[in-house]
């Protein structure tokens, strides 16, 4: 299960600014995927966006102004900026305010085999590049976070070693590996079962792209509050019934 060498992936994470960090004793090396200024910079999800005729075709309806007058769109992209790129901003951003909501990021999104986008996954992103905490994104913040998706979506195509479109456990494996995790089957195979969306009805044990990008920043953000209580960096841990729950927490 290598994976492919023309993805440059030699034993480090994909381009997400990620350096190995000397974990290894306690079952992590160093994070996976990168992580963006304001806490990510993995690589993307986001297979492919959604043409806007294509959303209209799937009954995507424009959102409702109940009266309120529609703001004007802007005239062209920002000096300097990938004219497509603003295109496919302007197509999805339907209620014209120059920002895209949680939904409206959602409903551009979609996996190989073209099932939308898990909701939580598309949450997830926008809450690392939304600088402001509008709980929306501007056109340049949805850049950057473009940048994300395309590098995610090297980054599953690395370790889908059998082009599936979708990551089994084996290739689960492999991706956390060469992330520096130090994880045992039985746990991978957990992982693999939690983001499986089609798992409980067919038995696959497959993941799609959104819930890779998803599961992949999960393991980084436990481990990141696992490690602020592993002062020795030993992999062992002890804390007390609140600190167990703060940490819970804190994920959500």
């Amino acid at each position: 299960m290598a994976y492919n060498q023309q993805y440059g992936y030699n034993q480090q994470t994909p381009q997400t600014g990620y350096q190995q960090t000397g974990y290894q004793q306690g079952g992590y090396h160093a994070p996976p995927p990168g992580t963006p200024q304001q806490g990510y910079q993995p690589p993307p999800g986001g297979y492919r966006p959604q043409p806007p005729p294509q959303q209209q075709q799937q009954g995507y309806p424009p959102s409702q102004n109940y009266g309120r007058p529609v703001p004007p769109r802007p005239q062209g992209p920002p000096p300097g900026s990938d004219p497509q790129l603003w295109n496919w901003f302007t197509a999805v951003d339907t209620d014209r305010s120059g920002q895209l909501s949680v939904d409206e990021l959602q409903r551009a999104l979609v996996n190989g085999d073209w099932s939308p986008f898990n909701i939580e996954t598309v949450r997830t992103m926008v809450n690392m590049f939304d600088k402001d905490n509008s709980g929306t994104i501007d056109f340049n913040e949805f850049a950057g976070l473009w940048k994300y998706i395309e590098d995610w979506k090297r980054c599953f195509q690395t370790f889908d070693a059998d082009n599936s479109g979708n990551i089994d456990h084996i290739e689960m494996g492999n991706a956390l590996k060469t992330f520096g995790y130090n994880l045992s089957d039985q746990f991978i195979r957990v992982l693999v079962q939690k983001f499986d969306k089609y798992g409980h009805s067919t038995g696959k044990g497959n993941i799609t792209f959104d819930n890779f990008v998803q599961a992949c920043v999960t393991v980084k953000t436990l481990t990141d509050s696992f490690r602020q209580f592993d002062t020795d960096n030993d992999g062992w841990i002890q804390i007390n019934y609140e600190q167990f729950l703060e940490l819970v927490i804190r994920q959500r």
